[in-house]
């Protein structure tokens, strides 16, 4: 397993600490492939997380969006003593899942839908109006010419 260094980039930036932590975290993790899963830009701010979730319903899965973390959890009931099933092939795996996602600053999600053994969970950013990009306009105390030619 490769490690990295990022004490270089705490020398000549400000205020990116947070990122460079996060990072460090995502190193450390094993990637998950259960359940797989798609993550997709469907506009310009805004995106899609499916993740193929067969043999699951809407009561059995859980979404949890708290502060800049997305937690997907799904796990099926107890199989009761009245409708025991009896398999000849298990290929559909129904095993309880975790998924944890880390969103950006202003990444919120709008909706979720569940269809055809998908899990669509749609995001989007939202700027709030104080960080988006605007014109200042520049002041200045500048004369014009026939203002100077008076004095």
């Amino acid at each position: 397993m490769q490690t990295f260094d990022f004490s270089p980039f705490y020398r000549s930036t400000v205020g990116f600490d947070r990122l460079f932590s996060r990072l460090d975290n995502l190193v450390g993790q094993e990637a998950k492939t259960y359940p797989p899963y798609n993550i997709e830009r469907t506009g310009e701010d805004a995106y899609r997380i499916s993740i193929a979730v067969a043999g699951f319903s809407n009561g059995d899965i859980a979404i949890d969006g708290k502060e800049n973390g997305l937690l997907v959890k799904g796990a099926k009931p107890a199989e009761t003593a009245e409708s025991p099933r009896e398999f000849l092939h298990r290929g559909i795996a129904e095993r309880a899942f975790e998924l944890r996602f880390q969103l950006a600053d202003y990444v919120e999600v709008t909706g979720a839908a569940l269809e055809n053994g998908l899990l669509h969970i749609d995001l989007k950013r939202e700027l709030p109006e104080g960080k988006k990009p605007r014109q200042i306009p520049i002041n200045g105390a500048a004369k014009s010419i026939e203002d100077q030619s008076v004095n």
